[in-house]
């Protein structure tokens, strides 16, 4: 089963457990994000094709983290005339991962890890896990990355 969505204005051909590069979004890691703009659902072989989107489906997934793309120099000239310039660029993405594909309020399926969550017989007290430890936050000096030296020469 895949589907066609639209996401920030670009098309992507997205199926459950893939992972894909969007244009960054306002998401933390680990939000669940929904994308109602599904364009086409083929599912085994059934195609159903929205005019413009497919009425009562959408695509859930998962933000998986931030990152950025490889950087784009462009490089202008105009040859006899002394006129260059270089700029470059890096775009931001978000890396999410496809969680399911189906009818919008459709019941999700049951995880592994709700399945094997321990039950309490009945009169006995529930069962409670122990909270999940959160990671130290990091130096704020660690992170930011050194700068670099500007080359242009200033003028006296």
């Amino acid at each position: 089963m895949y589907a066609i969505v639209e996401i920030a204005g670009q098309q992507f051909k997205v199926e459950e457990g893939k992972k894909i590069f969007v244009h960054r979004m306002d998401a933390a890691e680990g939000d669940s994000v929904v994308f109602e703009k599904v364009l086409l659902v083929d599912n085994d072989g059934a195609i159903s094709v929205g005019t413009p989107v497919v009425e009562n489906t959408v695509v859930e997934g998962k933000v998986l983290g931030n990152a950025r793309g490889d950087k784009v120099i462009i490089f202008k000239k105009k040859r006899r005339k002394g006129y260059q310039k270089r700029t470059g660029h890096r775009q931001d993405f978000t890396r999410v991962e496809i969680v399911s594909i189906g009818a919008q309020g459709a019941p999700k399926k049951a995880s592994k890890k709700a399945e094997a969550a321990p039950v309490a017989a009945e009169g006995e007290a529930p069962v409670k896990k122990a909270p999940a430890k959160k990671a130290a936050p990091k130096a704020e000096g660690e992170a930011a990355p050194k700068a670099k030296k500007s080359t242009k020469k200033s003028e006296e």
